[in-house]
């Protein structure tokens, strides 16, 4: 029996339709379903739709490696939804998300880059299965950051929900150019909807550099005056928020990673100035990814 293929999965939204869903990739991991909670969890959060999407396209998961033929492999797949939708269910919350699942036979990661186009974000975990290590979900996650068209969440461990981690600040990156700006939006979005504190961290140089300027302190005011210039507007339209600034004269992905260890969400982008942390190149927001435990969204732009 072939994999079921929904006739609209595919198919972009009609022109000027605003329902853009969280869309997640599961391949049967635990790091999957814990992708699976994380998603289902912020879709509620937005009221968004919930898509989960698993591919039965041999080496996306090892239940499928071993797998013999299409209709053995459409189970397993059916098994891998079944389980995610029971997790995500239980995470968001909300009996009254709307939740839907795709069992697709092409490659996950093409597919996924094409519904980034009309989703709201796209969420993967860091690993997955199979012989090869990091391999297939991380792979997957490594293409979506580079690649996507919408936000891009990465999820390496089972999601906190204890108040206590409920109540962490989101933390987002900011590199004192306009290419950041996506960033600081998505992140003022999350800490609104989470209710939270936003921390906007400004790193502009690394400590090796330090001998080859006398003047540090106006450095620091000109750095100062283009973190002010980066969130400017936003506290007017996030009123709700409470902002806290953070600059440091060090390495990007060493302070992030370090003030990430007491946030629940890291936000960053994609590429920008060498040397800040905000808008990071891709193997720089790689590195960072291996380095924080909590979740870590790239502000990719449509």
């Amino acid at each position: 029996m072939a994999p079921r293929r929904p006739s609209t999965e595919n198919t972009p939204p009609p022109r000027g339709h605003i329902d853009r869903p969280n869309v997640v990739a599961v391949d049967g991991s635990a790091v999957s379903l814990y992708a699976a909670a994380w998603a289902a969890a912020d879709a509620a959060l937005y009221r968004r739709r919930l898509c989960i999407v698993t591919s039965v396209r041999v080496g996306f998961g090892a239940r499928f490696l071993s797998a013999d033929t299409d209709a053995s492999r459409s189970r397993n797949g059916e098994q891998v939804l079944g389980e995610a939708c029971e997790v995500a269910r239980k995470a968001a919350r909300d009996e009254t998300l709307p939740m839907e699942t795709s069992l697709i036979a092409d490659p996950i990661v093409p597919h996924l880059i094409d519904r980034s186009r009309w989703s709201g974000m796209v969420v993967v975990g860091s690993r997955g299965l199979g012989t090869f290590g990091r391999g297939l979900l991380g792979s997957v996650s490594t293409a979506m950051t580079r690649h996507a068209r919408c936000p891009v969440a990465i999820i390496r461990s089972a999601p906190a929900t204890d108040a206590v981690s409920a109540g962490k600040p989101v933390l987002v990156g900011v590199d004192g150019t306009p290419n950041c700006i996506p960033a600081i939006r998505l992140a003022f979005e999350e800490a609104s909807r989470r209710e939270v504190e936003l921390i906007a961290l400004h790193a502009w140089s690394d400590t090796r550099a330090a001998n080859l300027i006398s003047t540090w302190d106006a450095v620091r005011e000109w750095e100062i005056a283009l973190l002010a210039q980066n969130l400017a507007g936003f506290g007017e339209r996030f009123p709700e928020v409470p902002v806290r600034r953070v600059l440091m004269r060090d390495s990007p992905v060493r302070c992030l990673a370090d003030e990430a260890r007491d946030a629940q969400l890291l936000v960053v982008g994609s590429r920008g100035r060498r040397g800040a942390a905000g808008v990071l190149p891709w193997s720089t927001t790689s590195a960072l990814v291996d380095a924080v435990q909590c979740p870590v969204i790239v502000a990719r732009q449509r």
